[in-house]
């Protein structure tokens, strides 16, 4: 398909649709282009007429893609994100260990030993800039997939054919509950413990980024006979967080998720050995997409780092 888009239609065209989503607007995606309003506009009549239909609707409020703008999107994406690619080809063969890699990751990562492998790579390699940049799992699979992002860091396998997944580390999961709660005992080391203890948890729907979560949760509390309580549902991290520690339930984490909860005296880590466990932590690429050298480089380097540590 980005081969017939090419023949029929120019590369301009192409750049000057997907800049006006992401910017939102002609006015801001002609600044970004360096071109007048007129020359933008122009441009998207031009490609509206080679596809026979229009791709914005103008609205009072401002603009959005009609059913063929939503269609035809992930095709334009991936010509502007395959041209990026042949301009990194060529600039490789300059230089391989010198230029700007582009990592994306979900935040909570950034607190753990990750980190480290992170700062490493930057010393070793100290002619490679890194740009990071941070998202939810499914936000870092979509800016790889699009070529916003060379590289990157999200809880499990992408399951989209285009994504390709390489393990880096396991992260531990933990039970935890508010610092000083009125559920169970003190230090239960037992699941019967949290027989009747609300859960605070992600929602099961395929349409959730903590989906994935939710279902490894359910797996541990049929396993241990606690599938009868109750189930906090919540859509965001953060807002677990604020859940447990006010006492609402107690909830299955990421153990880099609430290191500052835990330094600060807000939660705490009940030592209920059965019911913890991990989840793997992947670094992922387009499977199409040109690697550098520069950008083989570093899931290579958390391969060797995974292993010695």
């Amino acid at each position: 398909m980005p081969s017939v888009i090419l023949i029929a239609m120019e590369l301009s065209e192409i750049e000057a649709f997907v800049t006006i989503h992401r910017a939102g607007g002609f006015t801001r995606a002609a600044e970004l282009l360096h071109l007048s309003q007129p020359a933008v506009s122009r441009r998207i009549e031009l490609l509206e007429r080679e596809l026979g239909a229009p791709l914005f609707e103008r609205l009072s409020s401002g603009i959005r893609l009609t059913e063929a703008g939503l269609a035809f999107l992930p095709y334009a994406q991936q010509v502007l994100a395959g041209i990026s690619d042949g301009r990194t080809a060529v600039h490789a063969l300059e230089e391989e260990e010198q230029g700007t890699i582009t990592f994306a990751l979900v935040g909570t990562l950034a607190s753990t030993k990750l980190t480290t492998h992170l700062q490493a790579f930057r010393e070793t390699y100290p002619r490679i800039r890194l740009r990071l940049r941070t998202a939810r799992s499914d936000e870092v699979s979509t800016l790889v997939q699009q070529g916003d992002a060379h590289l990157g860091l999200r809880y499990f396998a992408d399951p989209r054919p285009d994504i390709h997944s390489l393990f880096a580390i396991n992260e531990p999961l933990l039970v935890i509950s508010a610092a000083h709660s009125r559920f169970g005992t003190s230090e239960p080391t037992e699941p019967a413990a949290l027989l009747g203890v609300p859960w605070v948890t992600f929602p099961r729907s395929s349409g959730s980024s903590g989906e994935p979560f939710a279902r490894l949760l359910e797996r541990q509390l049929v396993r241990h006979e606690l599938d009868t309580a109750e189930r906090i549902v919540i859509d965001s991290l953060t807002a677990q967080k604020r859940l447990i520690e006010a006492d609402f339930g107690v909830g299955l984490l990421p153990a880099s998720s609430i290191e500052e909860e835990l330094h600060l005296g807000t939660v705490r880590v009940l030592p209920i050995a059965a019911l913890q466990t991990s989840v793997p932590v992947m670094i992922i690429h387009r499977r199409q997409a040109y690697l550098s050298r520069a950008v083989r480089l570093l899931p290579a380097m958390f391969s060797s780092q995974s292993s010695t540590s």
